[in-house]
């Protein structure tokens, strides 16, 4: 069976479910649009959480780099004269 088919299906057995509520006095509010409606409400609703979730995202990256910038500014000073007498220290243990 096809997805179209089963889409068919499955769309008119809703219509039918919703048609029986209604002649039962339930209620008149299932039925495909409805549904379909509902889907792209959700789709809408995920699509923008998906989107928060991203500038979080974002914005933490952002606020590590400038830490960890900021932080290597504040090192350098002290481990580049470090290296310096390391290196002095290797080459004077070569000769």
């Amino acid at each position: 069976m096809n997805t179209q088919k089963l889409l068919n299906s499955a769309l008119n057995g809703l219509d039918t479910l919703g048609f029986q509520l209604d002649s039962m006095g339930i209620t008149s509010k299932v039925n495909r649009h409805n549904l379909a409606a509902l889907i792209m409400h959700e789709k809408k609703h995920l699509e923008g959480e998906w989107e928060s979730l991203q500038v979080r995202i974002e914005r933490k990256k952002l606020r590590l780099a400038g830490a960890l910038s900021s932080l290597e500014s504040r090192v350098d000073p002290i481990v580049r004269p470090l290296l310096g007498r390391i290196a002095r220290l290797r080459s004077s243990n070569r000769t």
